[in-house]
């Protein structure tokens, strides 16, 4: 009995179609597509814990990570925070850029593109 309905379950299986090719071509682009830096700048209003909060909640960086670039940013005036596909650098500039603006600070990301 149970290896008829090995049979049948077997028999009922699909197997998927291979994916399309510009799917393949669109996943090889994305792994050699330029990456973009996002960069932190120190300023003199912005209070170290808000910054610590927002790479915390907005980047989704360790405490310690977050921690280490805000004092990078604040003893050199700006740190790299993250390094994305551009699109995705974009949109968490603008994000961050929003949400600092909205709760009265200045603090400011930037973009520049990964050399090489």
């Amino acid at each position: 009995m149970t290896n008829m309905q090995d049979v049948d379950l077997q028999s009922q299986m699909v197997e998927a179609p291979p994916a399309p090719a510009f799917e393949a071509e669109q996943i090889e682009e994305k792994r050699h597509a330029p990456r973009w830096y996002v960069i932190l700048h120190n300023d003199d209003v912005t209070p170290f814990e808000y910054v610590i909060k927002v790479l915390l909640q907005l980047f989704l960086l360790s405490e310690e990570i977050a921690e280490h670039i805000a004092n990078t940013a604040h003893s050199e005036g700006q740190a790299v925070v993250v390094v994305r596909p551009r699109h995705e650098a974009e949109r968490l500039v603008k994000v961050a850029r929003t949400r600092a603006r909205l709760d009265g600070y200045p603090l400011t990301f930037s973009m520049e593109p990964e050399p090489g």
